[in-house]
């Protein structure tokens, strides 16, 4: 695991003063910023999110992008006035590396379901074994583009105002409507000569790389794999390597974050809003325009030097380009930025 260079220091860096009180520490929770965790498997993102809370001691901590408990990875942890940010980090390309297991499906769609049968599974139950690397390809390419998606019942995503997991356990089965999803990239990858890897007891895996939209479940495309090459399937691992511009090997454990809160070093880790949204254009504000943007006026300072389209979103930053003071919208007719999000208050 890699750990930041000492340029991801902030400049606005949060004053972590730590005070000794007995055995314990009380923190300063002025810190805004945006966290890359590595999630273990076995914790929810929400426990995720709780563990950041306790380790830094702050109120103000949310996520984008849910993982399920079963899998790792990039998890996207906002804290203090950063969780204003999730509406424009949520909706950003992800990727993963999946196993897929052919054999049976599981009524979750992943190894924490029970195994069930259908038609295909008892039709073509040993067929897994014998597949071409052509029929492999095949049924990957059927996956690729805008493809319309049936949740899972074993989701988290809510239907008339319940969860579909919350109906799930119940015995319950609703209609969902299918949701469009776009799958960039849907690859096998050869581990050693071989597709697939017989795992000797009925079942095999594939290796799968996936670059996919918001709101794809892999589990579902996985078992739209095992339809397409006529056998039952279900995730068996699932890791996210990449959210937008964070990548797996610029996160850090809870055990990372929680010794460089010990260290007093917490500003290696805490990216700045700022770095967060680097994907957006930028105009550095004057010290009078900052002052008319914290109060949610519009301003002209640096929209004329922007090459936007009209309603795009524009990073709005202090005079020295290094911290942030708002999130704007681009007005091509008035020629103007509309904060949407402020996230400096300061006077």
């Amino acid at each position: 695991m890699r750990t930041f260079n000492h340029k991801q220091l902030l400049a606005t860096a949060p004053q972590v003063r730590a005070i000794a009180t007995g055995t314990s520490r009380t923190y300063n929770a002025d810190m805004d910023g945006i966290l890359i965790i590595d999630k273990p498997a076995g914790l929810t993102s929400h426990d995720v999110v709780d563990q950041v809370r306790r380790i830094l001691r702050v109120r103000r901590v949310g996520h984008t992008g849910t993982l399920d408990p079963f899998a790792t990875g990039v998890l996207v942890v906002m804290v203090g006035r950063a969780t204003r940010l999730a509406q424009f980090l949520s909706a950003v390309e992800k990727e993963y590396e999946a196993v897929i297991r052919l054999g049976y499906a599981t009524d979750t769609g992943d190894r924490t379901g029970k195994r069930i049968s259908d038609d295909s599974d008892s039709a073509h139950g040993g067929r897994a074994g014998g597949l071409s690397d052509q029929e492999i390809e095949t049924a990957l390419a059927g996956l690729r583009g805008e493809i319309d998606q049936v949740p899972p019942m074993y989701s988290a995503k809510k239907q008339a105002g319940r969860k579909l997991y919350e109906l799930a356990r119940r015995g319950e089965e609703v209609e969902r409507p299918a949701v469009r999803v776009n799958i960039h990239e849907f690859e096998a990858v050869r581990n050693g000569e071989e597709l697939i890897k017989d795992n000797g007891d009925g079942t095999f895996d594939i290796l799968a790389r996936v670059v996919c939209s918001t709101g794809t479940y892999v589990r579902t495309l996985a078992e739209d794999f095992g339809r397409g090459v006529k056998t039952g399937a279900h995730l068996a691992e699932l890791r996210r390597t990449r959210v937008g511009d964070f990548h797996i090997d610029s996160a850090h454990t809870l055990q990372q974050l929680q010794d460089a809160v010990a260290d007093e070093a917490i500003g290696t880790l805490l990216r700045s809003p700022d770095e967060a949204l680097g994907r957006l254009p930028a105009v550095d504000l004057s010290s009078d325009d900052i002052r008319r943007v914290r109060n949610g006026v519009a301003v002209r300072s640096g929209a004329l030097s922007l090459n936007c389209e009209d309603g795009e979103l524009v990073r709005m930053r202090d005079e020295v380009g290094n911290h942030l003071i708002a999130v704007g919208r681009y007005d091509g007719a008035g020629q103007t930025l509309h904060p949407i999000v402020v996230i400096s208050l300061e006077n």
